[in-house]
Order: structure tokens, then C-alpha cells, then sequence
């Protein structure tokens, strides 16, 4: 009888927090947004924990009921399970990277637990795998439409790669090691977050050569709200750092600001190194368990790549290519460093952004800091979403009646030409203690149509870490945080312009090497004289942009590309190495630099490192998948060269990408989107030529 009586008291004790709990409610706000100066971090567990419960008899209706399975009381079915508990989990994880309190971080541990749980619940359900596996079987009898395929596709692999066919002894060991990775890739992410904001530097007046004044402003204003005026403080958030490392004419200070980015969760209290050797080793046994050799293996099915040897065969095939202009670009920097210098003079990886900034300024007539007062984020946020009107048919009006969950939170409703609603977007754009470094897009709420077609609209958040505003200064962008924003907001249209049925198939869940063909597509247009004149003003006098800025950004486009090129493949064979790997790792130091051997630009300094901070494959979606920027990067620069060749503004060719591409989400295989855009299959001669690898 007590197996019943505890779960009876654990409901009631929920439903009597339901009263004040937002997510125990329809949500009476514009377009049915979260009302979040309603939402507290006690309201989180109780609704995830009541939204389990709901999923669960939803769950429970699929598998006892008596009709022979089919597509759409199984698989649809189970598609729309789950809708309590994904408005609870759309909220807490977007807030967890953005937003997110220390009760929130220290809860996080357990929610992550609980959900690991639930779904491996699902997953090892036998009941509900017969009846998935029944309507899998019964395909080709079916007649189902594109979408329809790919959803019972998904479905399908969903179960099979994830433990459904184990039994006894293996799903019992299945169940553990998946509860053990979500306890670990928590903390790794935690850890990074953590450690971040212990490291400075405070520096006096005499110790701020070359620092641009927008950035000793901001320094200032730190250290005064830090309880330090007088002096000026730098940390390690990204556009901090950057910054430094490319101005600071100190060397040993750039120096010390590189080992304290590189040297972060190695040892002491948030160090990495053990959880992400339990990470890799935890992701292999469970790909050994499915009867895959290794996680890439095993991760790689569902991908445009489908296996680790043809994504090898691109990094291959990138290093080989790029490997000589990046010794002649190091050997020009070498040159011109020592001629500065007047000595001979070796270029060190605190060295690189700081003279490769000079010898590009001297080589191009290019100043990248002369170019924010042109790049002030008002007026940028009037020319990112300027291309997704001129593209799209997009428009952007901000709605002060949708609540945000910070105060420098912007929020937007989306409208097409015809003045109908598309979605909302949240946009985020400053550092700040509560939110994670770098930046991304995700979702509050996907899209999708209910059973009588009614469609239902998407609610999508870019985040940032920009430039902050200072007491007589507004937000002034550099290039690099411009082309950020482009990133980031094409990840945002490829989700606001979702139009399919499911959910699971909507906007940006698509194959994630895929993915970032949108995002990587915008970044073309800021390098085009033609884009940049529609909103590059200057934030005093509004003079348009002078054609020798203009002139010199995209002369300059290409400089450092092999370099840029090299570093990003330095990221891909690293996450390869550790998700190829066929037993422990026992000496992290040494497998990192043995992986990283033959595109390594720096010789390995001690007590540096990359893996334990590279949340993107130990923390979050791209384990054996960090390649796909690469991939995604031949897809865009083929993309774009379409664009280059009928116009960067063709209406043709918007409609076509917007249609094929965009629209489309994953519900078609995206092989099969990119040839209907296309008309033939992408090569990497697009990249190399706007890269200056190939001539034209």
C-alpha cells in the first residue's frame, strides 16, 4: 500500500503549490509569452516535477490503448506529450544559461537528475518501444508524406539509439550511465560558469597603453561598482578579453591575462579535468552498450556526415588546404613584429591578436575601433533586423507589454509583410554575473500545429555578450560583435520561420551540422558595401560610414582567414580525438596535445589548455559534433556565392533560400533542402575562394 500512498502525497503536495505557481496556469500575457516577474525559482521544481506526472499518463494512454499502433495514436501521439512540462523546461534552461540565480544553479543538479530519468524512462519503456517499433516495421505500407517520414524516422532512431533494444543487465547499466552523465555535463557547465568571475586583473593608470578609451571607460566603471574606484578592472568576459589581448602594449599583462582565460578549470575547486575524462569514458560505454565502437560512432548516424571518417576526411582535406597560408601568414606576422620591434622577435599565442591588429591596420589602413562609432547598437539592431525585412518580408516591433526576465532584456513582435504574426523574439545583448560567456539563440517555445491546424508561434532569445554602455558612451560594436549579432539572429529567422507540424521537426532541429548554415550565411553580408550603407552611421553626427573604413574592412576580409581556419579545425580534432577514443583517458594534458598535434599553431604551454573549459562538447549539444561549424561553413559560403552571383538582395534567390531552407526546419533531409536550393551539391571551392585559399 505505501507505493501508492508516497506518490498520492508528492501530487497533493504539488497541486497545493499550484495556486501560486505561473506554470499551474494559462498565461494571460501577449501571444501567451512567460510571465516571468511572476516566476521564482521555487515554482520550477513542483512544475517539472507535475509535468513528469502529466507525460507520464500520457504515456501510459499510448501504451494501453487497445487499437492496433498506428502513426497517429502512437507516433504523433507521443509527439505531443509532454506540453506542461516542455513550457517549464523551455523557461528554466534558457534562464540557466542567461539568467540564472544560485538557487537556480545549485537546483540545477537534481532537476537535471530527475530529467534524466524521466527520459530514460521513456526511452526503456518496452511497451511504448513495441508499439513505436510496430509502426516503424509497417513503413513502407503507410504512404506517409515527407514530414510524416522523417517524425516516425526520428521517433524510431530516438529509441534505438538510445538504449530501447537493451534488456536485462545492459538497460539497467544504460539507465545508470545516462543519470551519470547528466549529474557530470551539469558540472562541467557549472564549473566554467563558476570559476569565470574569479579572475581579473586591476590595473593602475600607467599600466593601460594601447587600450582604446571606450574600453578603460568601461574598466573604470567596473572597478567602481566592484568597490575599487580609481583603478580599473578587466575581467574575462568575452568582449573584456578580446579586447586586451588585441590593445594592451604590455606584453607581460596580455601574457597574464592569456594564462588566467587558458588556464581556467584545470585545478583547485571548479577544476574539469577528471569530470571531463568521466564525460568522454561515460559517452563511450554507453555507445558500446548500443553496439557502436565509439560515441562518434554512435552520435554521428543522424548527421549530414553519418560517420566520424567522412568528417575526418573534411578536416583533412581543410588542414591540407589552409596549412600553407597559415605558415605564410605566421612567417609575414613574424616579419613584421620583428621589424616593429627592432629585434628579432617570436610570436607567442598572447602575441597573436595584438600584432596581427597592427599588422592588419598597417597593411590595410584598417582600424577596427575606428569603426564603433558607426556600429552603435541601436542603429546595428536597425540593420540586422533590416535584412530580415528586406530578405524575408520580416518585421520587428518592440512590445513593451511582454514581460522579460531582465531589465535589459529587448522583446519583439515579428510580423510578416502582410502584418501577420510570425513569433516574438527576446534579444539579450550585455555580460553580467547570471549569465554564461559567449553568445546563442534558443527557444522559450517552439513552433508547431495543433490537431485542427491552428498554428501555434514561436517564442525565440539571442544572447550576446556585448560591448556595455558607459556613463557617456552608448554601445559601440566592434566588426566582431556586429558579425555576432548576424549569427546569432540567423539562428533566430531559421527559428521564427518554422512552419511545420511537429515541434521536434521545427526551426533549428534539424541535423546539427546543418544547423549552422543560417547563422553562418548571415555573417557574408558584413563584408558587402551595400548591406553595411543601410545602417553603418555614426552615432553623433549620423554621417554615413566613409567608403575607407568600408573599403578597408572588406580588403582586409580575408586577412588571418588560414589562421581563423586552423583554430577552428584545432577545436574539431579535438572533439573527434576525445569521442573516438576505444578506452579511458588516463593523462588529460598530454591526449589533448598529442589530438590537436598537426594543426596546433603555438607550441603547448604549461598549465593551458582547452578541453576544460570547451562546454560546447563536454556541456552542451555538440559532442562529436563541433566539425559541424566547418561543415555548416562549405554549406554557407556555397549559399552565399548564389546570392554573390544574382545579387545579395535578389528576391529569387531570398524566396528560394527562405522556402528550401528556412521554412522547412528538419522536416525533410537536409541533404535533399540544400540540392532543392542549390540545384547540385555544395563543394568547398566557395569557401576557398572567399577565403583568398583559391583563386577565382
Amino acid at each position: 500500500m505505501r507505493k501508492f500512498i508516497l506518490p498520492l502525497i508528492a501530487s497533493l503536495a504539488i497541486m497545493a503549490n499550484a495556486q501560486d505557481n505561473p506554470f499551474f496556469k494559462p498565461w494571460n500575457t501577449p501571444h501567451g509569452t512567460a510571465p516571468f516577474t511572476e516566476i521564482k525559482n521555487e515554482h520550477y521544481k513542483p512544475a517539472v516535477q507535475h509535468g513528469i506526472e502529466l507525460a507520464n499518463k500520457e504515456i501510459n494512454a499510448i501504451t494501453s490503448n487497445p487499437a492496433a499502433p498506428d502513426f497517429k495514436n502512437t507516433i504523433v501521439a507521443l509527439e505531443k506529450t509532454g506540453a506542461d512540462l516542455d513550457r517549464v523546461l523551455g523557461v528554466y534552461f534558457a534562464l540557466l544559461s542567461a539568467d540564472a540565480s544560485e538557487a537556480m544553479l545549485a537546483e540545477s543538479m537534481e532537476l537535471s537528475q530527475l530529467l534524466s530519468e524521466y527520459s530514460t524512462s521513456i526511452i526503456l519503456n518496452q511497451d511504448l518501444w513495441k508499439r513505436v517499433k510496430s509502426v516503424y516495421d509497417n513503413r513502407a505500407s503507410l504512404n506517409l508524406a515527407p514530414e510524416d517520414s522523417m517524425l516516425l524516422q526520428k521517433t524510431y532512431d530516438s529509441f534505438a539509439q538510445s538504449g530501447a533494444t537493451l534488456e536485462g543487465a545492459d538497460r539497467d547499466e544504460f539507465r545508470r550511465l545516462s543519470s551519470q552523465l547528466s549529474a557530470l555535463t551539469t558540472r562541467f557547465g557549472q564549473n566554467v560558469k563558476k570559476e569565470l568571475p574569479t579572475h581579473n586583473l586591476i590595473l593602475t593608470a600607467d599600466q593601460l597603453s594601447g587600450l582604446p578609451q571606450s574600453q578603460i571607460d568601461a574598466a573604470a566603471l567596473a572597478a567602481k561598482n566592484a568597490g575599487k574606484e580609481g583603478s580599473y578592472l578587466f575581467t574575462l568576459e568575452a568582449p573584456v578579453y578580446m579586447a586586451f589581448m588585441k590593445y594592451a602594449d604590455d606584453r607581460a599583462l596580455r601574457e597574464k591575462m592569456w594564462r588566467m582565460y587558458t588556464g581556467r578549470n584545470i585545478t583547485g575547486e571548479y577544476s574539469n579535468i577528471e569530470v571531463l575524462k568521466n564525460i568522454a569514458d561515460t559517452r563511450r560505454r554507453i555507445a558500446n552498450l548500443l553496439g557502436k565502437k565509439t560515441y562518434a560512432e554512435y552520435s554521428l548516424v543522424n548527421t549530414m556526415a553519418q560517420n566520424p571518417e567522412n568528417v575526418y576526411k573534411l578536416l583533412n582535406q581543410l588542414r591540407d588546404a589552409y596549412a600553407p597560408a597559415k605558415d605564410a601568414e605566421m612567417a609575414a606576422l613574424t616579419a613584421f613584429a620583428s621589424e616593429q620591434t627592432g629585434a628579432p622577435f617570436t610570436i607567442m599565442p598572447w602575441d597573436y591578436s595584438y600584432w596581427s591588429n597592427k599588422h592588419r591596420a598597417a597593411k590595410y589602413a584598417f582600424d577596427e575601433e575606428a569603426m564603433r562609432p558607426y556600429f552603435e547598437l541601436n542603429n546595428v539592431i536597425g540593420g540586422v533586423f533590416g535584412l530580415a525585412t528586406r530578405l524575408y518580408g520580416l518585421h520587428f516591433k518592440e512590445n513593451p507589454g511582454i514581460q522579460v526576465y531582465h531589465p535589459e532584456v529587448k522583446a519583439y513582435d515579428v510580423t510578416d509583410n502582410d502584418g501577420k504574426f510570425i513569433g516574438v523574439l527576446y534579444a539579450d545583448f550585455f555580460p553580467r554575473a547570471s549569465k554564461s560567456p559567449g553568445a546563442w539563440m534558443t527557444n522559450f517555445k517552439e513552433q508547431w500545429r495543433d490537431a485542427d491546424g491552428k498554428d501555434s508561434r514561436p517564442h525565440v532569445s539571442i544572447v550576446m555578450n556585448f560591448t556595455k554602455p558607459t556613463a557617456d558612451k552608448p554601445s559601440l560594436l566592434t566588426p566582431y560583435e556586429v558579425e555576432t549579432f548576424l549569427h546569432e539572429f540567423g539562428h533566430s529567422i531559421h527559428g521564427l520561420l518554422a512552419n511545420g507540424n511537429y515541434k521536434s521537426l521545427s526551426g533549428t532541429n534539424v541535423y546539427r551540422d546543418f544547423v549552422e548554415l543560417p547563422s553562418q550565411f548571415n555573417e557574408n553580408y558584413l563584408n558587402e558595401r551595400e548591406y553595411l550603407n543601410t545602417f553603418a552611421r555614426h552615432y553623433q553626427t549620423g554621417e554615413a560610414i566613409p567608403d575607407s573604413l568600408v573599403n578597408g574592412l572588406i580588403s582586409s576580409a580575408q586577412y588571418g582567414a588560414a589562421y581563423a581556419c586552423m583554430r577552428q579545425l584545432l577545436f574539431g580534432f579535438l572533439d573527434m580525438a576525445w569521442y573516438t577514443i576505444t578506452e579511458p583517458v588516463d593523462d588529460a594534458v598530454a591526449f589533448e596535445n598529442n589530438a590537436i598535434k598537426d594543426v596546433q599553431i603555438f607550441a603547448p604551454e604549461a598549465n593551458s589548455m582547452t578541453s576544460p573549459t570547451f562546454s560546447h562538447i563536454f556541456a552542451g549539444g555538440y559532442s562529436a559534433g563541433y566539425y559541424s561549424y566547418k561543415w555548416a561553413e562549405v554549406l554557407d559560403a556555397d549559399a552565399f556565392s548564389v546570392f554573390k552571383r544574382n545579387g545579395i538582395f535578389d528576391p529569387a534567390t531570398a524566396k528560394s533560400f527562405k522556402e528550401n531552407i528556412l521554412m522547412k526546419g528538419g522536416s525533410e533531409n537536409p541533404a535533399e533542402l540544400y540540392r532543392r536550393f542549390r540545384g547540385g551539391e555544395p563543394t568547398i571551392d566557395a569557401l576557398l575562394i572567399r577565403d583568398g585559399i583559391k583563386k577565382q
